[in-house]
């Protein structure tokens, strides 16, 4: 792929797997416009590449993501509609993202995960935290609404556990995390990108037609009623036998 580093994201390749590393760590990664556009821009990029099977996101530095970076709240006023709807699309584009894309996407979170950051650590397919880890959704403590994590915030954690963390700005331990199913693994902090490495190898070896599939159906069956999501199955077992058997194809 041609280098597409940004100052604000690092994007390393390792074979299948791509590591999209959050690069603002003197502000905890908090998510400005910049960043924003250039993960954006690099999920996509990485969604239409073959050669990339698994991605893997993280932040650079002791936290993975503070959230909305509050320092451009003061352009985001009554007055400037127009940027208000462009960042709050954005915003959006990249939480859809991480769920559209076909390939396995692993969160890998150390430090602070809160706000948009909670959003985008939940919101891939798989999450590995460090034991460090304060995960959470603080927004109403400042009179904010956690709006665009919602959707993904009610699929994800029970629902009286997710509004107490909205109503009250609870923040979550590895510890609670992991008893309430929200994580696959709780590791040291320095070791959460190569745990999270580890799984995005193992995602990255069957077809990369056959995982597509698996994801999009895991997704789609989540939200159907049972017979829409039987007869989805079907479709989705009628679609693999057509897959390439041989080595090397349909990868």
């Amino acid at each position: 792929m041609p280098d597409r580093t940004t100052d604000v994201l690092i994007i390393e390749d390792h074979g299948p797997v791509r590591v999209l590393r959050m690069n603002r760590p003197d502000k905890l990664n908090a998510l400005d416009t910049a960043l924003t556009v250039a993960l954006r821009d690099a999920m996509l990029e990485a969604g239409e590449d073959d050669g990339v099977r698994a991605l893997v996101l993280t932040g650079n530095g002791r936290a993975f993501c503070a959230g909305a970076d509050t320092g451009e709240f003061k352009d985001l006023r009554p007055e400037n509609q127009d940027l208000i709807h462009k960042r709050a699309d954005l915003t959006c584009a990249v939480h859809t993202l991480l769920r559209s894309i076909s390939k396995p996407i692993i969160s890998a979170v150390r430090g602070a995960a809160v706000g948009g950051g909670a959003g985008l650590a939940i919101g891939c397919d798989m999450m590995v935290a460090g034991e460090d880890i304060k995960f959470g959704y603080p927004e109403l403590k400042h009179d904010l609404v956690p709006a665009l994590v919602m959707t993904n915030m009610v699929r994800h954690i029970g629902l009286k556990l997710a509004f107490e963390m909205v109503a009250t700005g609870r923040l979550l331990s590895a510890e609670e995390l992991s008893r309430e199913g929200l994580v696959n693994r709780v590791v040291a902090p320095e070791a959460v990108v190569d745990t999270a490495m580890e799984l995005a190898e193992a995602c990255a070896r069957p077809g990369r037609m056959a995982m597509a599939a698996a994801k999009t159906l895991f997704h789609r069956v989540g939200e159907l009623p049972f017979e829409a999501g039987m007869a989805a199955g079907r479709d989705i077992n009628a679609l693999m036998r057509g897959f390439p058997k041989q080595a090397g194809e349909g990868k």
